[in-house]
């Protein structure tokens, strides 16, 4: 397991502070419903700085290749990732619930103990698709390889039966 950092979001900001590496999929614990495995390692930068309102601020930036699965035909799915978010540090949760939901910046809460890892996870789980799949993938669509519709198939296993239900 690699060293789990924890920065002081306000300090690392104001100072200009910056935080690189490569961190291991596998760690990302709230991806494992979408992956098709958790080989590989993204590379992370965070630096402090200042939006354009002069608030403390982070950016995260994850690079790399996620192996998902395609929601389609199951099968691996290789998706570049490229996150490069800045987000704006608020002292309280009040802070950032007073803010308009069509904002052009996203808030989080600052602190003394703001885990790295939990960070990147967060950029990571919103940069996946919701549901991946393949751009030209024809798994389950008429005319695919496995042939035939749904219906077709589902009248196969019930074995020749008519629309009224009757076995001929």
């Amino acid at each position: 397991m690699p060293h789990q950092p924890v920065i002081d979001g306000f300090k690392f900001a104001e100072s200009g502070e910056a935080l690189r590496g490569v961190w291991p999929i596998a760690d990302f614990t709230r991806l494992p419903d979408v992956l098709h495995d958790a080989s590989g390692e993204l590379e992370y930068a965070v630096s402090g700085q200042r939006d354009a309102r002069g608030r403390a601020a982070l950016r995260v930036e994850l690079r790399g290749v996620l192996r998902l699965r395609c929601q389609r035909c199951l099968e691996l799915l290789e998706f570049p990732l490229a996150v490069d978010t800045l987000l704006t540090l608020a002292r309280r949760q009040s802070e950032v619930d007073a803010d308009p939901l069509d904002s052009d910046f996203e808030r989080v809460v600052g602190g003394k103990d703001m885990a790295v890892r939990d960070l990147l996870e967060e950029e990571l789980v919103l940069g996946v698709p919701v549901a991946p799949r393949h751009l030209r993938c024809t798994a389950g669509r008429p005319g695919s390889d496995e042939g035939g519709s749904p219906f077709e198939k589902l009248r196969g296993l019930l074995g020749d039966a008519s629309p009224d239900g009757r076995k001929h």
